[in-house]
């Protein structure tokens, strides 16, 4: 008897803990969490909403601003869609001034007038591809009549000033390809590659496309056998000079890494000269930008006539790319434009300011959300989970939503938008479990040890399912 009534309490408690909500679950799943050693000096902080209501149904730590890596990216997103509407798009004008001669000489400068758009020469889309934009500026110009230019190719960059990075970035991420800063003549997405061979001493091969106005200092260390790709440029924006530091290790396949631009308007110009050179059209000087020649106190020539004009993609696939690859240049200009279009001055820190105030007026808490960049890059980023929950769940309302959910990846079976920066860790995103419950889910982690963290932040996780 004593027997059978063991046996009995023991399937009593086993299918009560499988009869356990997932409230109760989460409550042990964090708690795992928190007690383990690799979180011991961690903040570590969730909010869980009923995706249908907005009930919170799970929170620990969720008032307390954390850096957010990239997971900022999605309020980046829903303030663009809100503020520059679903079907915004950038152009770009490419055009003349002085004039045409009767034998096809321009006596006048070829000038490509940056309107903000970040895809302008992006391989991601069939019509803002490098090849494509320049095989229409060519055709454009020769449909012009133009078969010499006594002149120059200038990139008019001044829509946004000169300032590209935002304050709060660190070092050694502005030369690489991630660290990209905003133009408003950005260039293939203001990133180039280095190639290298593994070896001792390490080797520079070459960049693509070449930048013979680049110099590159070496200064990289071969890496042990296994120890892959531990190298940095380091090349500050408007720079003509790069240093490669790190380590490179000598079993390494990569064939070398994706550099930041540091002057995307003069890599355009610099690019429509050489291509027209191709064509057998010569321009007479070197190329500049209108930074360049208002540093030198000269005029910047007007566009007397326009030969072109590159639309970019709509807002929806700008921000698939966004979200899906996590594109910080992306997420910054979205940021600026969201300024520009406000009617403010277009900087970083207004576009930031633009966005706090915009979600304040939906009720929010503006000393929740300490935003400092667009893309999360900055560690100096401070948002509550909480405040991200509720944005994403106020989002589900609006008619761009079907395409905001789209750009988000999978992660762990839900869709949620990831982000690292150093010793961060973050999730935020939806789930639809198997009986048709919907969450809202925001996850994050800031100053865990060691490695390895997102498998234990998807058990957590796991309890909703």
């Amino acid at each position: 008897m004593l027997k059978k009534s063991i046996v009995f309490l023991f399937v009593l408690s086993h299918g009560f803990s499988f009869a356990q909500s997932p409230v109760q679950k989460l409550t042990q799943s964090f708690n795992t969490l928190s007690e383990d050693k690799q979180a011991k000096y961690a903040i570590t902080s969730i909010c869980v909403l009923d995706a249908k209501t907005g009930k919170q149904l799970y929170a620990k730590n969720e008032n307390i601003g954390l850096a957010t890596a990239s997971t900022l990216k999605t309020i980046t997103s829903a303030t663009a869609f809100s503020i520059l509407g679903k079907d915004f798009h950038y152009q770009t004008t490419m055009g003349y001034s002085g004039s045409i001669s009767a034998d096809g000489t321009l006596k006048g400068d070829l000038i490509i007038m940056g309107g903000g758009d970040p895809t302008l020469g992006s391989p991601r889309y069939a019509n803002s591809k490098e090849n494509v934009v320049l095989a229409q500026w060519v055709s454009a110009i020769k449909a012009a009549g133009i078969k010499r230019v006594e002149g120059k190719v200038i990139g008019d960059d001044g829509l946004w000033g000169t300032q590209s990075t935002p304050d709060g970035w660190i070092w050694q991420d502005l030369g690489n390809y991630y660290g990209a800063g905003t133009s408003a003549l950005s260039w293939r997405e203001n990133q180039f590659d280095i190639k290298l061979r593994p070896g001792n001493p390490v080797a520079v091969l070459k960049t693509v496309p070449d930048m013979p106005y680049l110099t590159i200092v070496n200064e990289l260390k071969p890496g042990t056998a296994g120890s892959g790709d531990n190298a940095y440029a380091y090349l500050p924006p408007l720079s003509n000079v790069a240093y490669l530091r790190g380590t490179w290790a000598t079993d390494i396949q990569k064939q070398g890494i994706a550099a930041a631009l540091p002057d995307p308007a003069y890599e355009a110009a610099f690019r429509l000269k050489d291509t027209l050179a191709k064509a057998g059209i010569q321009v007479t000087e070197a190329p500049v930008t209108s930074r360049q020649l208002s540093a030198a106190k000269l005029p910047l020539p007007e566009i007397k006539q326009k030969l072109s004009t590159i639309t970019s993609p709509a807002l929806p696939e700008i921000v698939y790319w966004l979200n899906k690859k996590s594109i910080n240049l992306y997420a910054e200009h979205l940021l600026r434009t969201i300024a520009w279009k406000s009617g403010v001055v277009p900087t970083t820190s207004n576009g930031a300011a633009t966005e706090v105030k915009f979600w304040a007026a939906k009720g929010f808490d503006k000393n929740a959300m300490n935003i400092i960049d667009g893309s999360g890059l900055s560690p100096a980023n401070r948002v509550t989970t909480s405040a991200m929950a509720n944005i994403l769940f106020q989002v589900q309302q609006e008619n761009w939503f079907p395409d905001f959910y789209k750009s988000l990846p999978e992660y762990n079976g839900m869709k949620l938008k990831s982000g690292t920066i150093n010793d961060v860790s973050a999730f935020a995103g939806y789930y639809t479990a198997d009986n048709g419950s919907k969450y809202v889910i925001v996850i994050n982690i800031n100053n865990y040890s060691g490695s390895g963290i997102n498998s234990k932040l998807f058990k957590v996780l796991d309890a909703l399912k």
